[in-house]
């Protein structure tokens, strides 16, 4: 077994704990009565009862350190101190029909001299599966005891491609649907599985060659890009540039497909 830090070890405590809870929740959606009202409020509550889990535990181990929180937004701690970015639930939409394919995420942020920021710690776990992946900054990217890398293939015509669809309300559908055209006819096969957390956890296990999306939040990609990134991935934003969290857009992919995607997506969005 490989070993990893104390605070990954608090971290999956926290994920299993709240991880325990959502597959006991789940196990209830399908039997809801069918509504419009039941089954949203049902899973709404499994949400926040889940991210309430989280906090919990891990504020008995670092109780000065701050929080970025899907539902709870921002909770102040030790300025000089880490915070953690928490989703307690990604992938609410699969979750709400029955579909298992979501995740809980974890990361941890240090602040830098200059008022900068770093992802040094992720953690994606899959309750359903019981897949655990976690990454430490120069530790390498896991699944459990596996190291990981990231998907080997050069030529696009053989990369199964990830991405996320807007939808009512939620994205620019205009420009992604510039994008699409781009790089469907470029590639394999396009998946959208609706958990981005998921998605980039995949792109570092080679199960999908790359990845995008705009419009995600700091708590949908932050572990997720510490774990391309250490599978030996290429993590950017549209532009190629190094803030996929602050500009809300993100690709991924090994050196080869990453360089191939960018230029794709770039030129569609000229």
């Amino acid at each position: 077994m490989v070993s990893h830090s104390g605070l990954l070890t608090v971290m999956e405590r926290a994920v299993r704990k709240a991880g325990s809870k959502l597959r006991r929740d789940f196990g209830e959606v399908e039997h809801l009565q069918v509504s419009r009202k039941g089954p949203a409020d049902f899973v709404s509550k499994a949400d926040k009862q889940c991210e309430q889990t989280l906090v919990e535990e891990l504020r008995k181990a670092r109780p000065d350190w701050g929080f970025l929180l899907e539902e709870g937004g921002v909770i102040e701690g030790d300025p000089n101190k880490p915070r953690w970015i928490i989703d307690p639930l990604d992938g609410t939409t699969n979750f709400l029909h029955g579909i298992p394919h979501f995740a809980i995420s974890i990361a941890v942020e240090e602040p830098l001299y200059g008022g900068k920021k770093e992802i040094t710690t992720g953690l994606v776990y899959q309750p359903v599966t019981d897949e655990s992946y976690w990454a430490e900054k120069s530790r390498g990217a896991w699944r459990h005891d596996q190291r990981l890398r990231v998907s080997a293939r050069r030529d696009l015509g053989e990369c199964l491609i990830a991405t996320g669809i807007p939808f009512m309300g939620h994205g620019d559908f205009a420009q992604w649907t510039r994008v699409f055209g781009a790089v469907g006819p470029s590639v394999a096969g396009i998946r959208r599985f609706g958990a981005a957390t998921l998605d980039l956890a995949h792109v570092a296990s080679g199960r999908y060659d790359g990845f995008w999306e705009s419009g995600l939040q700091p708590w949908d990609v932050a572990a997720g890009i510490l774990l391309v990134r250490e599978a030996g991935g290429f993590v950017t934003d549209f532009r190629g540039g190094d803030q996929p969290i602050e500009r809300r857009e993100i690709i991924a992919g090994n050196d080869a497909i990453h360089s191939k995607l960018h230029k794709l997506v770039a030129g569609a969005l000229r």
